[in-house]
């Protein structure tokens, strides 16, 4: 490319000398040849001709040369992405990219480390093409982390199809390697499916990704602390926007500490359909802060810079609030009508569907009762009704969160923290015909207290056709103590099953414990099919 030019000039000399010694060769006399002159003149048309198109190439390639400059350079336009190579530390080793936004006229000290925008993929398998991408940044906390509880409530009420076609993005927005490692482990022991499956990722941003914080000023009568609290969460909220981009259609903003109500997923899949003709910004799953808020993915590089450019400014609900004034709000006319401009761009879903239950707050000492008065009561246990048997169990129940109650439909049974050995048994006052089971721990309230290391087990009435089973090389059940057989096992505090007709009639069923707990244990739901 570099003789380019040079040619371009040889080539403007030739053609000037040629039109020179043409007209040096007309005689003194001022009458020229005119058949001479007439070849010279095709003569110089060609080379002109000639000129014309080797600029034209010459220019094209300048072009070229600029365009892949831009883009290699993206400093030198806003608008431009860069694009990162995400370090992948667990899971699939094939590489990703990460669209990034140009922050660094307002982060100026990510230029001294090149790799300060790259993204740290703990746990992922690089999902994509999903209708929703769940964003939840989680640091850790002095008192009490609600993560699993809140990672168990958005799992819960799942179907087999969404689980395929929605992402959960776990920001550790910490820069402490070895806390982040707890963290992606606690969820791999706990959530080992769904992280195979893709549909937990887990990951964190570079140590030099977060700016000096003991520089900020204090505005708004805020402390210090409590400046540098809601700084961070702005970059943490932006960092995880712009990696969540290109991962889906929309995406919803939560946080660490919250419960959903059974069935959002589909409540908010049908709202985006509804709505789908109308021009909104986000919309609003819970009345709470930043909880629940749903963008379109192909909105969050806007947003997450214009939060980048008041990062040190205000928190980020109010933001979003200034955002949507200078998208629609006239300077000349009342807060009136600004606020009915406002309301075009977001729409409110109800009843909240997201609702806030910690109470210790990720700021160091701060206790909040936030509540979201629109969130629906959710039921602490769900009724069924039952085959007669005879109850017992080695449990110790809390007050009146008794077996009996839970297997009438009364309550839920709520008990002291279960050991290896532990059991409920169901025996039934004759042999019935069980086609199936479903058994789940854990409530709205108390999320974590649930069933883990445990299974099911049924008794069938007639022993030659359970012997026969069990012993088949292609048999798929085991057998426990005492002639039961294992027919299920609990997964992160559930389990559901048929009972093959090889295993009729039953004459009782039971659940055991095989290892100690952490936690005291709450039967919301049971149900014996027959």
């Amino acid at each position: 490319m570099r003789f380019k030019p040079f040619k371009c000039g040889f080539l403007l000399v030739l053609a000037g000398f040629v039109s020179l010694s043409w007209i040096r060769s007309v005689p003194g006399d001022g009458v020229p040849d005119l058949k001479a002159l007439y070849k010279r003149l095709l003569v110089a048309e060609e080379l002109g001709g000639q000129v014309s198109k080797d600029l034209s190439s010459i220019l094209g390639e300048l072009v070229n040369m600029s365009r892949a400059a831009n883009i290699s350079n993206p400093f030198t336009n806003f608008s431009n992405n860069t694009i990162c190579k995400e370090k992948q530390l667990r899971g699939n080793s094939s590489q990703h990219t990460f669209p990034q936004a140009n922050i660094y006229l307002y982060m100026p000290h990510l230029r001294q480390h090149p790799d300060s925008l790259v993204p740290n993929v703990v746990l992922g398998k690089a999902r994509r093409g999903v209708s929703m991408v769940l964003g939840i940044p989680t640091v850790k906390r002095q008192k009490q982390s609600y993560l699993l509880n809140t990672l168990s409530s958005l799992l819960s009420s799942l179907s087999s199809s969404q689980s395929l076609d929605l992402l959960i993005i776990v920001f550790v927005a910490e820069s402490d390697s070895d806390y982040v490692g707890r963290v992606a482990r606690i969820i791999v022991e706990r959530f080992p499916k769904e992280v195979e499956s893709g549909l937990i990722e887990v990951i964190s941003p570079s140590q030099h990704y977060y700016p000096n914080f003991n520089t900020l000023k204090e505005t708004f009568g805020d402390s210090k602390n409590r400046v540098k609290w809601r700084t961070k969460q702005n970059l943490d909220y932006s960092f995880l926007m712009l990696y969540a981009q290109d991962r889906g259609t929309y995406y919803v903003q939560l946080e660490d500490d919250i419960v959903a109500k059974a069935g959002y997923y589909s409540d908010m899949k049908t709202f985006t359909t509804q709505t789908a003709s109308d021009e909104w910004l986000y919309l609003e799953f819970s009345q709470l802060g930043f909880i629940g808020k749903m963008f379109k993915t192909h909105d969050l590089p806007m947003i997450a810079e214009f939060f980048l450019m008041f990062h040190k400014d205000k928190p980020i609900d109010w933001l979003l609030d200034h955002l949507l004034w200078v998208k629609v709000c006239n300077p000349e006319k009342d807060n009136k009508d600004c606020e009915q401009q406002k309301n075009r761009l977001k729409q409110r879903y109800k009843p909240s569907l997201f609702q806030h239950v910690g109470l210790h707050s990720s700021l160091p000492g701060k206790v909040q009762h936030l509540k979201d008065k629109d969130f629906d009561k959710q039921p602490l246990f769900r009724p069924h009704q039952n085959p007669p048997a005879e109850l017992s169990s080695s449990l110790k129940h809390y007050q009146q969160h008794s077996l009996s109650r839970l297997y009438q439909g009364e309550d839920f049974l709520w008990a002291l923290t279960p050991v290896k050995g532990d059991y409920i048994l169901f025996v039934f006052h004759q042999p019935i015909h069980v086609k199936g089971f479903l058994f789940r721990t854990g409530n709205i309230k108390t999320n974590g207290d649930k069933l883990y290391n445990a299974t099911v087990e049924v008794l069938p009435s007639n022993t030659t056709a359970k012997t026969q089973m069990v012993s088949s090389s292609s048999s798929k059940y085991r057998e426990s103590d005492d002639g039961f057989i294992i027919v299920g096992v609990f997964e992160n505090g559930e389990t559901e099953g048929r009972v093959e007709e090889q295993l009729q009639p039953v004459s009782a069923l039971r659940l055991v414990v095989h290892s100690n707990s952490d936690f005291w244990a709450l039967l919301n739901e049971v149900f014996i099919e027959t």
